[in-house]
């Protein structure tokens, strides 16, 4: 069993909107390394405040051994290629210790907090984005063939090698979702490594609900359970 923990974990001051300690570069570090020595498997970044990717490479930096993750970034106010392309460095920077988790967030936040647009159904638009990833993170092992996708809400079609970053030692992003409900549930079984819970969600709700729709969504790609995180 793996166990992690939360790197610049948010406090309660700041949930109660009374303001927090500023983060520094030199804390980051101390804390990721602290939590590697302390035994920990990994440490994920949420997107509460700060960006989540500049702690998880200044945690890759400082630490030898544990894993790195977003947890989660928020998808839709990136494009695909921008997130494809930090988290292939970071995989290569961190040698192969990097997670990419990403969540959709809600329409609320989408467009009045991170100024995105809307534009489809939440769940339809992640699987999309999540395959057109994958086409690029392919393009980038192997530059002289392009893997193009076209869907409804993305198009990848180009990739001139000036803006290619290349083949990497650990080719493998693995990609977690955040999944309250049965939709990305399932759509993690069928296409992503694993599943970054809501603090909301209750054992039971897990077990009962969601861990059935990893197996279904599993069984879609098939692919079998045990290989999902």
């Amino acid at each position: 069993m793996r166990v992690e923990t939360v790197l610049l974990s948010l406090e309660t001051a700041q949930y109660a909107g009374e303001g927090q300690d500023a983060v520094t570069l030199a804390g980051i570090a101390e804390a990721a390394r602290r939590i590697e020595a302390l035994g920990f498997d990994g440490a994920t970044i949420p997107e509460a405040g700060h960006d989540p990717f500049l702690p998880a490479m200044i945690a890759a930096e400082h630490t030898e051994r544990i894993s790195i993750g977003t947890n989660v970034a928020i998808a839709f106010p990136r494009s695909p290629m921008v997130t494809a392309q930090i988290a292939w460095d970071l995989q290569h920077f961190s040698g192969g210790r990097f997670s990419l988790g990403l969540g959709t967030q809600v329409k609320g936040h989408n467009e009045r907090r991170y100024a995105t647009p809307w534009t489809g159904p939440p769940g339809p638009r992640l699987r999309e984005y999540v395959l057109c990833m994958k086409a690029m993170f392919a393009s980038f092992a192997d530059p002289k063939t392009l893997t193009p996708f076209e869907g409804e809400y993305y198009r990848f079609t180009m990739l001139p090698p000036f803006f290619n970053p290349g083949p990497i030692a650990h080719s493998h992003v693995p990609i977690y979702l955040a999944a309250v409900n049965k939709y990305m549930a399932r759509l993690t079984g069928e296409l992503c490594d694993g599943l970054r819970l809501h603090p909301i969600g209750t054992f039971r709700y897990t077990k009962e609900v969601l861990m059935k729709e990893v197996a279904a969504g599993a069984a879609k790609g098939g692919r079998e359970r045990s290989a999902i995180d």
